[in-house]
C-alpha cells in the first residue's frame, strides 16, 4: 500500500525542524517540542490537520513579535536548507507549515506577510497561503502577484498563477473569482509564453479551473491564444480538457473534431456482465470510419457509477485522440478495473458502461457489481 501523505510529517522531519528552531531560539527545549508535535490524537489527524497543528506548535517557539517572527522563519528556512532538507520526500510540502504560520498570524501584516511569501515559496509553496489575503484584500494583492509574473525564480512566477486559482484542489475556493474570472486574466496574460513549462502547466490549471464557472471566458481566451505558439497550444488543450470531456461543441470543433456522423460504432460488447469488487471490466467494440477521407476523433467512456443513495455518478476516461484512416475498421479492447482503492468507494448495484465519440455518448450497456 502507498505511504499516506499526511506521513510526509514523520518524526524525522520534526527532528530536523527542531533543530533550525534551535537556531534561533537559545530557549528552546526539543523534547518539550516534540512531545507537542506527537499528541495523543496525532495518528488520528489528516494531512492539513497536521499541518495546521504544527504550524501552532512551532509559532509558540517563535517570537511574539510577528515580524521578528518572520526573521526567525527566514533564518529557519537557510539553517534547512544547509542540513539538507531536500532529502525528505516531497520537500516542497514536508515544510508547508511554514507558510501556513504567515496565513493564520500574519493576516493583520500584510506588507510583512506578501514580502515572506515571495521568499518562502522557492522553498515550500506558498500557494494556499496566499488564498486568504487575496479573499481579503483582493485589490492589493492581486496587483503585488502580478508583480510576481515578472519576478526571476519560476516558482515565484508559478505562484502568482497557482495562488489565484479559483477553485485549488485541497485550498479554499476564492467565490469571488469564481464568479468573475477577469480580474485574474491579466496575471495568465503575462505567464502564457513563461520560459517555465511548470508555470505554463499552473496556467493551463488556473483557466481549466475558470472553465468550471465560466466556460465562455476560456472558450473566448482558448480561441485568441490557439495558433500563436506550440506552448499557448499546450497550455489552451490542457485548460479545456473538462469542457472536452463535457463534450462541449464549440471546443470541440476549435480542436477539429467534428460531429460523428461517419463513425459507426458496431459490437459493443462486456466480456462479463456481473462482477464482483476487485474484478475488472473488459469490453470491446469496433470503429468504423465510413468517410472517404481520415477523421480525428477523441474515443472516450463513461463508467456511471453506482452512489450510496442508488443514484449514479459519471467519470469518463479517454481512450485516444487520433486520425482514423479512411474507410477504415479499427478494433478497440479495454479494461476498467473495479479493485478496492482509497480514492474511490465501489457499491454494489446496476452500472452503465457508456462510449463516447467526439462528444457524442455513442451506445451504452449496463452490468452488475456485487460482493
Amino acid at each position: 500500500m502507498a505511504e499516506l501523505f499526511k506521513n510526509l510529517f514523520s518524526k524525522e522531519l520534526m527532528c530536523n525542524v527542531s533543530e533550525s528552531i534551535a537556531h534561533v531560539n537559545c530557549d528552546f527545549n526539543k523534547q518539550d517540542f516534540l512531545s507537542k508535535i506527537f499528541i495523543e490524537s496525532w495518528e488520528e489527524m489528516e494531512f492539513k490537520e497536521r499541518m495546521h497543528h504544527i504550524a501552532m506548535v512551532v509559532r509558540t517557539q517563535l517570537s511574539d513579535d510577528f515580524n521578528e517572527c518572520v526573521n526567525e522563519l527566514y533564518l529557519m528556512i537557510t539553517y534547512l536548507k544547509s542540513s539538507g532538507a531536500d532529502k525528505f520526500k516531497f520537500a516542497e510540502l514536508a515544510y508547508i507549515f511554514i507558510p501556513d504560520i504567515i496565513e493564520k498570524y500574519g493576516m493583520e501584516h500584510f506588507d510583512t506577510s506578501v514580502v515572506a511569501f515571495e521568499a518562502i515559496t522557492p522553498f515550500t509553496s506558498c500557494e494556499f497561503a496566499v488564498r486568504p489575503f487575496i479573499i481579503q484584500y483582493q485589490d492589493e494583492m492581486l496587483d503585488k502577484v502580478m508583480e510576481w509574473t515578472k519576478h526571476e525564480n519560476e516558482h515565484v512566477r508559478r505562484l502568482a498563477s497557482e495562488g489565484s486559482r479559483s477553485r485549488l484542489p485541497w485550498g479554499m475556493a476564492i467565490q469571488s473569482l469564481k464568479s468573475n474570472p477577469e480580474p485574474v486574466l491579466p496575471i495568465l496574460e503575462a505567464l502564457k509564453n513563461d520560459s517555465s513549462e511548470y508555470v505554463r502547466k499552473s496556467v493551463a490549471n488556473n483557466l481549466n479551473d475558470i472553465s468550471k464557472d465560466n466556460p465562455e471566458t476560456v472558450i473566448e481566451v482558448a480561441k485568441r491564444w490557439k495558433g500563436n505558439t506550440k506552448e499557448t497550444d499546450w497550455i489552451v488543450k490542457h485548460a479545456c480538457r473538462t469542457l472536452l470531456k463535457a463534450g462541449n461543441s464549440e471546443v470541440l470543433q476549435l480542436f477539429g473534431f467534428a460531429p460523428p456522423d461517419k463513425i459507426e460504432l458496431n459490437e459493443l460488447t462486456l466480456k462479463n456482465e456481473n462482477l464482483k469488487m476487485g474484478d475488472e471490466l473488459e469490453f470491446s467494440f469496433s470503429l468504423n470510419n465510413l468517410s472517404s477521407k481520415s477523421e480525428k476523433v477523441r474515443l472516450e467512456y463513461a463508467i456511471y457509477y453506482m452512489k450510496k443513495n442508488g443514484s449514479l455518478s459519471k467519470k469518463v476516461y479517454k481512450i485516444s485522440e487520433k486520425e482514423y484512416a479512411a474507410n477504415s475498421v479499427t478494433k478497440v479492447v479495454r479494461k476498467q478495473s473495479f479493485k478496492i482503492v482509497t480514492t474511490r468507494k465501489f457499491y454494489v448495484g446496476e452500472h452503465i458502461l457508456s462510449v463516447i465519440i467526439n462528444g457524442q455518448e455513442i451506445e451504452e450497456r449496463t452490468f452488475e457489481l456485487n460482493v
